[in-house]
């Protein structure tokens, strides 16, 4: 079975999407798939093309088994509504085109946040003859507008009807979430077409170590406690909440003992470096995006990881890959976000949770994290008991049985339609 999946995420990119394509992709190919993936020159979050790459119109190479296909796209930093959604639109042009030169499809996947990659996973399935899979990873175009991105009007309405478009012409819709499936089926979608494959972790490279001292020292967090935030810096992610707490936290006493670690990129993070130099915070520490062979390494710096977005109902949906990868790390949890999430920490028993947008309620989280060591050694065991349910092969694998069956049911239609055609 040949799988065709387009994406504008792919390693050496290091967001979550990247990730996951990238380990099912790869799990596929072990299980004796052909898998060819369609995406972009690398250049998330900055909009700058990762030294190696080019944005061209056509380029390929082999990574792990997986043929990937990169396409030119209107590159433009992870910011600004107008130029990404140029970008998202570009890329699913090319996509486009591009997909006649790859062969034979047996199953076409797009995959979300945006939609536009989605769009052009049907059109090429329409060309190939083959049934497509949406794999929703966001309710989008709802994500942005919560974020305040977009507003209600005609553009917003047209979004949607493009969005519920999609979701019925899907032979199948995987989604991330039970929260997702409830949206559809809510708004009218099939339930029987819709999957869950929750995200997950590679436990191979995910797993518990001692802090290095190097880092240690390079980033001034010996003796500290350390909470960090790793991941994307964005506007659903609600960091000066951190920031804020941050602030607090130097005024408690003992608060010269923590220290707030920010890891990674995204539409924020000058916005968010400004504003530490503002409130003068010298417990925070901002750290570059790092390559995926550093980022479990920078991972064990943590005492706590803190996983927040901001309050929003629609991000009540929404359970974060961070999370999963801090269970395989066996760091406690520090939780600012409700919904599934919550229910899966305090299910897990693995961390504590706070009101989102909530400073001081995360200081108080915080302070107890820090202070009851029983408390915190017993949230370090159940994360390591646990991560292995979220094991990422084991996910993949699921997925891909969702993959044969709608390949045999697309192949045995067409076999009885044969049939039907030669009987008259």
């Amino acid at each position: 079975m040949h799988i065709l999946f387009l994406t504008d995420n792919f390693p050496p990119e290091v967001n979550a999407p990247a990730s996951r394509t990238f380990e099912h992709c790869r799990e596929w190919v072990k299980a004796g798939r052909k898998v060819t993936v369609i995406t972009c020159a690398p250049n998330f979050p900055k909009g700058v093309v990762y030294p190696g790459y080019r944005n061209r119109f056509w380029q390929t190479e082999m990574v792990d088994g997986i043929r990937v296909v990169r396409v030119w796209s209107y590159i433009t930093a992870n910011e600004g509504f107008a130029l990404r959604i140029l970008d998202y639109v570009s890329f699913m042009i090319s996509a486009i085109f591009a997909a006649p030169f790859v062969g034979k499809a047996d199953v076409v996947i797009g995959t979300s946040p945006h939609f536009f990659t989605a769009c052009a996973a049907y059109v090429v399935s329409r060309m190939k003859g083959a049934p497509f899979v949406f794999e929703l990873r966001d309710l989008w175009p709802e994500s942005i507008k919560a974020v305040g991105a977009i507003e209600d009007g005609v553009l917003l309405r047209l979004l949607e009807s493009i969005e519920l478009f999609l979701y019925r012409k899907a032979a199948r819709i995987v989604a991330l979430t039970n929260a997702f499936k409830a949206n559809l089926t809510a708004r009218g979608v099939d339930p029987n077409k819709i999957e869950i494959v929750t995200n997950g972790v590679d436990l191979d490279r995910f797993k518990p170590q001692d802090k290095d001292p190097t880092l240690l020292a390079r980033y001034g967090l010996e003796g500290k406690f350390v909470a960090g935030y790793i991941g994307t810096h964005g506007l659903a992610h609600g960091l000066s909440t951190v920031l804020e707490a941050a602030a607090r936290m130097r005024k408690e006493p003992g608060g010269g003992d923590y220290r707030f670690l920010f890891l990674g990129d995204g539409a924020m993070k000058s916005a968010l470096e400004s504003e530490a130099d503002d409130l003068g915070l010298d417990n925070v520490v901002f750290v570059e995006s790092v390559p995926k062979s550093e980022v479990a390494r920078h991972w064990a710096l943590l005492d706590a990881s803190i996983i927040h977005l901001r309050k929003s109902k629609l991000f009540e949906t929404v359970v974060p890959s961070k999370l999963f990868e801090s269970m395989a790390m066996g760091i406690p949890i520090l939780l600012g976000v409700r919904g599934e999430a919550a229910e899966i920490v305090q299910r897990e028993g693995v961390g504590l949770m706070f009101e989102p947008e909530n400073a001081e309620a995360l200081c108080g989280a915080l302070t107890r994290m820090a202070q009851s060591g029983g408390e915190r050694e017993k949230f370090r065991a159940n994360c390591l008991a646990v991560a292995p349910r979220y094991d990422r092969t084991a996910l993949a694998l699921r997925m891909l049985a969702i993959l044969d069956a709608v390949a045999a049911r697309s192949s045995n239609k067409l076999v009885s339609a044969r049939a039907a055609g030669e009987r008259r």
